[in-house]
């Protein structure tokens, strides 16, 4: 009895960094994650070790500017920074969220038509944004994260998929402690693009505003203390541990079934639950098509919700998951926008496998800024006063900010090398 209430009460302090750390594994997530499994086997394992302590810095960082300052990102930047920087990052966040919501929601599509092949994707697509815009609008703030919550659980799916599939483990174990690089641009390529769907700057606003509307919810926002930060701690290391584990496991089932399989290419995520169905059997197929469609659930409220923040923080209009329609009708709008446009980029000629490539150039230019600006606001004492970075939330921060920076920089010269 004792035990389960332990894991009862573990259950209750996860909420944000769960959510965040389970819609970084989005369909578009899992798209560059199959790529890097099909293209190189198990070679890209290790990534998922490497990425976990810089995601979880940077993710505590952006949850504790929350929780101390009571506002989301996008308030610290408005406050504390000139007002070009707020609108380069809201001209930058815009467009790359959107294309992400756009891929995301083509992939549920296609997915859903490999489900139901009489049905069309397109008509999929439609159906998924109209459910997602009707929970989004009608359900309380409470029933939302609940929603969210829960839905974290569709992710252990992937768990199961390389039991299904025959392993050495002894090679898994090699390829994931001891890293490999070839330094080809391809493989440099998916390196940058696992950097860039891994550490993405949406979830930076997302983990902020979402400590808030936590904190609001529970009526704390009015103290701070040791207690609140450790139970923040340990909800963002799980859910940054979580996503780093589903990561691992993607990798793992499409580096050994569709690497060894000879299918070295994928360019979309049905392509590689397609692919998995002659390899690895129906079961492995069907949970791999599930995990799609409910990863894209649970990861485009978290998209659209993170853009809604940041424009309607960026003009001062009244926000938040926890107020009605009526209430927040701004916000609420913003967030209808980028799911009416996420799913007319299928229409428009922009295909999902160009959307994750504009986004992660997107994402990769903005990244390093902002974790820039995150570790500033972090060792401010007059922002954060006796809540400053430690030493080890520092060292980690910088790794994220070199790593990063060399990422963009690695991005930007593939782009303008072309073939």
């Amino acid at each position: 009895m004792k035990k389960e209430s332990k894991l009862v009460r573990f259950w209750k302090v996860l909420g944000p960094g769960l959510i965040t750390g389970a819609s970084d594994d989005d369909p578009s997530g899992i798209a560059t994650y199959s790529q890097a499994g099909a293209a190189y086997g198990l070679s890209t394992l290790w990534t998922s070790i490497i990425a976990f302590p810089l995601m979880a810095a940077i993710q505590q960082m952006c949850a504790k500017i929350g929780l101390v300052t009571s506002q989301g990102l996008t308030g610290a930047l408005k406050k504390h920074y000139p007002r070009p920087v707020l609108y380069l990052m809201l001209l930058f966040s815009f467009p790359a969220i959107v294309m992400n919501i756009g891929a995301d929601i083509a992939g549920m599509g296609a997915v859903g038509n490999l489900l139901f092949p009489k049905i069309e994707a397109t008509y999929f697509s439609v159906i998924f944004t109209i459910l997602l815009l009707f929970l989004i609008v009608y359900l309380p703030y409470q029933k939302i994260a609940a929603t969210l919550k829960y839905l974290c659980i569709v992710l252990l799916v992937y768990l199961v998929v390389p039991f299904l599939y025959h392993q050495d483990w002894l090679d898994i174990a090699k390829n994931t402690f001891i890293p490999t690089i070839q330094f080809n641009k391809n493989f440099i390529s998916v390196l940058v693009g696992i950097l860039g769907t891994t550490i993405s700057p949406y979830l930076f606003f997302w983990q902020a505003s979402m400590e808030v509307e936590e904190m609001e919810h529970k009526k704390k926002h009015l103290i701070v203390n040791k207690k609140i930060i450790h139970d923040m701690k340990q909800d963002v290391d799980f859910g940054m541990s979580f996503s780093g584990v589903v990561m691992f496991f993607i990798i793992l089932t499409t580096g050994t079934v569709l690497f060894k399989g000879g299918i070295h290419q994928i360019d979309t995520v049905e392509q590689a639950a397609a692919a998995l169905k002659p390899l690895a059997g129906n079961f492995a197929y069907l949970l791999f098509a599930i995990g799609v469609i409910g990863t894209g659930l649970l990861a485009i409220p978290v998209l659209s919700g993170s853009l809604s923040y940041i424009i309607t923080e960026t003009f001062g209009w009244e926000q938040g998951l926890d107020k009605k329609f009526h209430e927040a009708k701004a916000f609420y709008i913003v967030m209808a926008i980028s799911l009416i446009l996420g799913l007319s980029l299928n229409y428009i000629g922009i295909s999902p496998v160009k959307a994750l490539i504009y986004t992660a150039i997107l994402y990769g230019l903005t990244a390093p800024v902002l974790i820039a600006i995150i570790l500033h606001i972090s060792n401010n004492k007059t922002v954060m006063g006796k809540f400053t970075n430690s030493r080890t939330s520092n060292v980690l921060g910088f790794a994220a900010l070199g790593i990063m920076t060399a990422a963009a920089v690695v991005l930007l010269y593939l782009q303008l090398a072309g073939d």
